[in-house]
Parts: C-alpha cells; sequence; structure tokens
C-alpha cells in the first residue's frame, strides 16, 4: 500500500496529472482574462511528449554531469516535498516533528538547480537567468519563510500533520493568519518565477533565462518540474493558512482539496493577469521593505495571541 501510495496516489503519477492539468488551467484563465481563446487541455501533455521526442543538445564548454543532473535534482526535490504535506486530511503520507522546515528546504533546492544549471551552460544569457534567479531567492525566502512560521507559531509545533489537526480543531484561529497567507501567495509568485516577478526568464530581454541552453528531455523534465512545484507549493499554502474540509469524509476530503488548489492557481493567475514585470531591483525592494515587515508584523501579532491564549 505505502508503494501504492508513493508511486501512484497521492504519489507521483498523481502529482505529473495534477501538474499538467493546473498548468492547463493556469494557461486558460490567463488567456481568457486577456480576451483570448487560451491552449486545449491536451497542451501541456503535447507540448511535454514533443520535448521528450526532440534531440537533447548539450552545450559544448558546459559541465556535462550538472548540465544532466540539475532537471533530475529538481523534480526529486519537489516530489520529495509533497510527500509531508496533509492534503485531504490531518495527516500526511510520512510526517515527523520538523517536517516543515524539510519541505521548505525541499522547495528551495529547485531555485538552486537553474541557478546551477544556467551557470554551468557557460551561456550568456543562461548566466544572467541564474544570478537573477538566485538574487529573487534571496529576496522572497525570509518574507516567505516568516509567513510560514507564523501559523506554525501559533500552532507551536513544526509538523505540517500538526499544524494542521490544529486548524482543524481551531478554524478561527486561522483568520488570524490572512496577512501571511498574503504575502504567501505573493512570495509564491517569485519561487514559481511568476509575473510579475518572471524577472530571471524574461524572454525580450534573455531568451529563457537560465533554461535557454536546455532542450529535449532535459527541458521536459525541467518544465515538468514546475509544473509540479505549482502544485506542491499551492498544497503547502493550502495545509497552512486554509485547512478547511479536512475532518470530511476522505472522498469529499479530495474534491474540497483539488478545489483549494484550484483556487490558489486561480489567484496566480488573476495576479499574473494584473501586474507588469519588475525590474530586479524593484523585485528585492517590495520583498524586504513591504513583505518582510508584514510578515514580522504576522509573527509579532502571533506571539501576543499565543501569550493570551496560554492557560
Amino acid at each position: 500500500m505505502a508503494l501504492f501510495n508513493i508511486i501512484v496516489f497521492p504519489g507521483i503519477l498523481f502529482l505529473v496529472i495534477a501538474g499538467l492539468w493546473f498548468e492547463f488551467v493556469d494557461r486558460r484563465m490567463y488567456a481568457r482574462m486577456q480576451h483570448r481563446q487560451g491552449p486545449p487541455w491536451f497542451q501541456p501533455l503535447a507540448d511535454f511528449i514533443k520535448l521528450l521526442a526532440k534531440e537533447t543538445i548539450i552545450p559544448e564548454d558546459a559541465n556535462r554531469f550538472l548540465f544532466t543532473a540539475m532537471p533530475v535534482m529538481a523534480l526529486t526535490a519537489t516530489i520529495s516535498a509533497f510527500f509531508y504535506i496533509p492534503l485531504w486530511s490531518p495527516r500526511a503520507l510520512f510526517s515527523f516533528p520538523g517536517d516543515a522546515v524539510v519541505v521548505m528546504y525541499l522547495l528551495t533546492i529547485p531555485t538552486l538547480t537553474f541557478f546551477l544549471a544556467g551557470w554551468y551552460s557557460t551561456s550568456l544569457y543562461s548566466m544572467i537567468g541564474a544570478v537573477r534567479s538566485l538574487t529573487q531567492l534571496f529576496a522572497y525566502e525570509i518574507p516567505l519563510f516568516m509567513a510560514v512560521l507564523a501559523p506554525a507559531m501559533l500552532a507551536n509545533t513544526w509538523s505540517l500533520a500538526g499544524i494542521a489537526a490544529y486548524y482543524t480543531a481551531h478554524p478561527l484561529m486561522a483568520l488570524l493568519n490572512v496577512p501571511a497567507f498574503c504575502v504567501a501567495m505573493v512570495t509564491l509568485l517569485g519561487k514559481l518565477e511568476k509575473v510579475p516577478f518572471d524577472i530571471p526568464e524574461a524572454e525580450t530581454e534573455i531568451v529563457a533565462g537560465a533554461f535557454t541552453e536546455y532542450s529535449g528531455r532535459h527541458l521536459a523534465l525541467f518544465r515538468l518540474a514546475v509544473d509540479i512545484e505549482v502544485v506542491v507549493a499551492g498544497s503547502l499554502i493550502v495545509a497552512m493558512f486554509l485547512p478547511f474540509g479536512l475532518a470530511l469524509p476522505w472522498y469529499l476530503g479530495i474534491i474540497v482539496y483539488l478545489l483549494k488548489i484550484t483556487l490558489v492557481v486561480a489567484l496566480i493567475a488573476i495576479l499574473r493577469t494584473i501586474m507588469a514585470r519588475l525590474r530586479i531591483e524593484q523585485m528585492v525592494n517590495f520583498c524586504w521593505k513591504i513583505l518582510a515587515p508584514v510578515a514580522l508584523a504576522q509573527l509579532l501579532l502571533n506571539l501576543v495571541v499565543k501569550g493570551f491564549l496560554k492557560p
């Protein structure tokens, strides 16, 4: 049964299907809000298969080992993080005290692989995109960590299952974390490199950023890792800030979980539509001067509330 859970549901196969599906949802909603038709439902799968069938070209001066290993590492880290997140019940597939820190660490690895992939491609465009990815990481990671720390502090546990169980038992306490939820949603755009934080892969400036030299199956794995990261990061946001419906029967819980992930993807599409790309220094200033103080204020609020709740 454990092997079935890891490979099929809610494991790797489910993640691949969900990642491709929510890529379609994101692209379709983004297109409709721009008064375009958008792609058909099978377009992400068709793109993935097409890339697998294309020739894989490795630049002559690139570090061959790192060039080929980075897509696999990005995909592996993203999938591994998913197993520790509660989905439609307060229990995760695997859980231990402190797994929230491990999940945040695992979700940092894909950005680091983007940097290493671009840097060791030895292409000018790739290196510029790689440096921008790393710069963004230092900008959004601190506000994101503080936003995730706030509900964990109130629940008095670093276990995602424990956090979900606490807010399932005390649903009104989740309303205190609304500012942290807003910070997490905005920083999620930076982690996923979506507009207005798509600076590392700005097509009009540096072609495709760190992925400029990638093609064939390596590019397919990178794109799949990004699609899956949307599902995993969205599941983390849902588990931390929208822990509603976890006490329902499993079949209803799955439906509620999918609806909540759809809501997160819809919010991403809306934010992508109404905003334009920022410059890298604007993004850094915004994260440090606005998002970080809001996340810090949320931490202080939760500390005060926690102090009053102590017996």
